[in-house]
Parts: structure tokens; C-alpha cells; sequence
């Protein structure tokens, strides 16, 4: 295999092959079609992550699809060239150029986080018409707020100091870092999934890799470009995120009517990982109840405002 090996104890290793395409040496797991002639699934993770957060959904949808999941560059077992652009448009040039090498157009599209954010422009920098693209708790617009304004220049003073992924790793190392982490999502996942964060926030080559595509990153062309998205979105929507606003999925639909929403209770950021078989039911469902799916984020709208409006009064 070429590049850094997956350990023995890695989720679905069976599954793990490498594909060289445009300089970019993809680690990818596959699941095979169950029966001919099925569609294809492809399944794109959030910043900092892997392939391996899709440890429990990717074999809820191969009982009906062909599954793809790969790590994106930098991340995992993925290597990039370190002067290789990890933009958004950029990454999603990389996933389509893995796509045609591997003969394959998905039928469905499910992104978590920043993966949902490659999905959208995927589809619209390319003839791809997948049925849906389904979002977990997706970062599909710019962060609103001072915190955005500073989350670029922050990100690429970072990726810019060659001290700074190391200096991570090492700090990942101590005990209880990871769990810290994590917590910070509002997700309760399985160890197995624990240690695969471990493994990749206390590798430099992972980290400076999420580091470079998080310096890279600008979203607000997609959010220009999201109301011309020419597929269905449906917004699947962590009620417990602590990393992405539940009323994030609010805003999305301001541009885009036509997106459903539905929320997931009492799940955080890292939904799909904490009940893959909920997420799976909504990844496959046919339709989602949009005018309830509308309700639902007028009210968490309705419900921020309101908070806003009392935490002013109370200032």
C-alpha cells in the first residue's frame, strides 16, 4: 500500500485501498454494490476527521448502495502535496477527478460538516445530479459574528507557523485531550471511535493538513451560489451541537426554500458517528415532511431570537 499505513485495529481496514489520481494519493474504503446494478453512495467528512467517522453508517447504506468514503486530502491516510491548494473549490475538483477515475456518480451524497460544504460544490462545479445531498449538521455558510471575521486570518496565521501541527500533536498526547475534544461537540461516541481521534489529532501530518484546508477555506461564494444548487438538500440537524448552531440549518434555508430540515434529538456534532442507524433512516427516507421541516427551523429561529432579545434585556 502506498503512503502511511492503516493500523491493524482501524475501522473496516478490510475495506481500505489507495488510488493515485492528479498527484493526490487517496485512501478510500468501499463497500461493493449488494446487488447489480445498485447505485453508488458517497459519504465526504468534516475538517479534522476521516473516513473512519463513517465506521457505522457507511455499512447501514450498503445494504441498499455502492459506498465510497474517502479521506480527503490531508486528512487520514490521504496524502497531499504540502503546496497542493485545499480550497474549497479545489477539494471538490480532487473528489470529482477520484469520481471519473473510479467510473462512478453517485446517486446520493451525504456530507458531515465541512464535507457537506465539498457536496454542494461539487454538484455545482460539475454535471453530477446525484438525488439528494443530505447534510449533517452541514457547515454550509460562514461563520456569522466576530468569531467568523477572525477564523480565516486565525487559521492561516497557524497553518503559516511549521511549529504549530507539532505542537498540537504533542498536546493531543496527554491523556484526556482527546476526550476534551470531543466533548466540546456535544457528541458521546464509542472508544473505537475515540481512539481514531486520538491517533489522528497526535499525527503532525493530519493536523497540518486540517489546519491547511481550515486557512484555505471561504464559504461565502457558496452561499452566493447555494440558491442555484440544483438537487434536493435535506439538513439532518444535531439538536446538542456544540460546534455548529442548530439555527446554522435556519439560515441555509433562507437561501434555499426548497431544503428540508429535520432535527436529531439530543445528538451533537458528530451525529452520524453517536446513532448511525437514525441518521441512515434519514439519509434513505424518500421524502421528509418539508412544511413540518420549515416549522421546525422558524421555530429554532424564533426561539434564538427570542433568547437574543432576553439576554439583551438582561445585559
Amino acid at each position: 500500500m502506498i503512503g502511511e499505513p492503516v493500523p491493524p485495529w482501524w475501522p473496516h481496514r478490510e475495506r481500505s485501498s489507495v488510488v493515485v489520481s492528479r498527484g493526490l494519493h487517496w485512501h478510500l474504503q468501499r463497500w461493493p454494490a449488494p446487488v447489480e446494478g445498485a447505485e453508488t453512495a458517497l459519504l465526504l467528512h468534516g475538517t479534522g476527521s476521516s473516513a473512519h467517522s463513517f465506521r457505522g453508517l457507511a455499512p447501514e447504506l450498503a445494504r441498499r448502495f455502492e459506498v465510497i468514503v474517502p479521506d480527503l486530502p490531508g486528512h487520514g491516510f490521504t496524502r497531499s502535496p504540502p503546496g497542493q491548494a485545499l480550497t474549497l473549490p479545489a477539494v471538490a475538483a480532487a473528489v470529482l477527478a477520484l469520481l471519473r477515475q473510479l467510473r462512478r456518480r453517485p446517486a446520493l451524497v451525504v456530507g458531515h460538516s465541512a464535507g457537506a460544504a465539498v457536496a454542494a460544490r461539487l454538484v455545482l462545479d460539475s454535471d453530477l445530479r446525484p438525488r439528494r445531498i443530505v447534510a449533517v449538521n452541514g457547515a454550509l455558510l460562514p461563520i456569522e459574528g466576530p468569531i467568523g471575521r477572525l477564523f480565516s486570518p486565525a487559521a492561516r496565521l497557524l497553518a503559516a507557523n511549521p511549529l504549530v501541527a507539532p505542537g498540537f500533536a504533542a498536546w493531543a498526547s496527554w491523556p484526556g485531550s482527546t476526550r476534551r475534544l470531543l466533548e466540546g461537540t456535544g457528541s458521546r461516541i464509542d472508544p473505537l471511535g475515540e481512539r481514531c481521534y486520538r491517533a489522528l489529532v497526535g499525527n503532525p501530518r493530519h493536523a497540518a493538513g486540517a489546519l491547511r484546508l481550515m486557512a484555505a477555506w471561504d464559504l461565502e461564494p457558496l452561499r452566493l451560489d447555494l440558491p442555484r444548487l440544483p438537487v434536493p438538500l435535506r439538513l439532518l440537524v444535531g439538536s446538542a451541537d456544540r460546534t455548529l448552531p442548530p439555527s446554522h440549518a435556519g439560515r441555509v434555508q433562507e437561501l434555499l426554500p426548497t431544503a428540508t430540515v429535520h432535527e436529531l434529538p439530543g445528538l451533537g456534532h458528530l451525529a452520524h458517528e453517536e446513532d448511525a442507524a437514525r441518521v441512515a433512516e434519514w439519509c434513505l427516507a424518500e421524502a421528509l415532511p418539508g412544511p413540518r421541516g420549515a416549522r421546525d427551523a422558524r421555530a429554532r429561529r424564533s426561539t434564538a431570537g427570542a433568547q437574543t432579545t432576553r439576554q439583551r434585556v438582561g445585559a
